[in-house]
């Protein structure tokens, strides 16, 4: 097995990507009534659902090692591979993993092989109108779009799917790149960089430097303040559920 992004990334992500309630209940809503629930990809346990029968796969022995006491038995393997058994659970889920999964296609595959009634995934649409980070760091945009896979894509694959988007709200407690966005001087902040597998990807130094000095200025303000009264911005996230006879 070629060594997981996150045993060289992941150090202290359970502290940095702590779920948000917000998105944490439209998963719930998606799941549905599902009594049984594997999530792939599960790192540190983020959007795995209480008071459910749950298992988690994770490739990352370092992201097993940060999940919570009491958090469900965890076993280590790749997407694209599980070693679970047909028709296991009710519901297959996944969170913003599948960018990191070398042949998705074969993990959704594996999703529904394993899963009884429905595959609930929460990815990001990169071909969204992106947010103002895209005009400091463009790379990450531009990787996104060859690495994240399409929805059109992903519907082709599993077949019609429910596409719920996902606002994130203004105080988002999970860190993943789009979080900060109406707080932009988190993005200087190397510790709270680290949670965010996009940064470790691309060379962002020249980007941040300018966000440094538009925050210093009053440039960034000028240009984006009117997004400091804003509650929650749809940034591409996007819930997919299927739902199988």
């Amino acid at each position: 097995m070629t060594r997981p992004l996150y045993d060289t990334i992941g150090e202290g992500y359970a502290n940095l990507r702590r779920p948000d309630p917000r998105i944490a209940a439209a998963i719930a809503t998606a799941l549905g009534d599902a009594k049984t629930v594997i999530n792939i990809g599960a790192g540190a346990g983020s959007y795995e659902p209480a008071c459910r029968t749950l298992l988690a796969a994770e490739p990352s022995e370092r992201m097993v090692a940060q999940r919570p006491k009491g958090a469900a038995p965890c076993v280590r393997a790749v997407a694209e591979h599980l070693p679970i058994k047909t028709a296991a659970a009710d519901a297959a889920m996944a969170s913003l993993t599948i960018h990191h999964w070398p042949d998705w296609r074969a993990g959704l595959g594996e999703m529904r092989r394993i899963a009884r009634r429905r595959v609930v995934l929460f990815t990001f649409d990169a071909e969204a109108k992106a947010f103002w980070l895209q005009d400091y760091v463009p790379a990450i945009a531009e990787r996104d779009l060859t690495s994240m896979p399409k929805l059109a894509e992903l519907a082709a694959t599993l077949g019609p799917c429910e596409i719920t988007p996902v606002p994130v709200p203004h105080d988002c407690t999970d860190g993943f790149l789009g979080a900060y966005w109406r707080r932009p001087e988190a993005y200087l902040d190397a510790n709270l960089r680290r949670s965010i597998s996009s940064f470790s990807l691309v060379d962002a130094t020249a980007g941040l430097e300018a966000l440094a000095r538009d925050l210093a200025s009053g440039a960034w303000a000028a240009k984006h303040g009117h997004l400091l009264t804003r509650d929650a911005l749809d940034l591409g996230y996007r819930l997919l559920k299927w739902d199988f006879a």
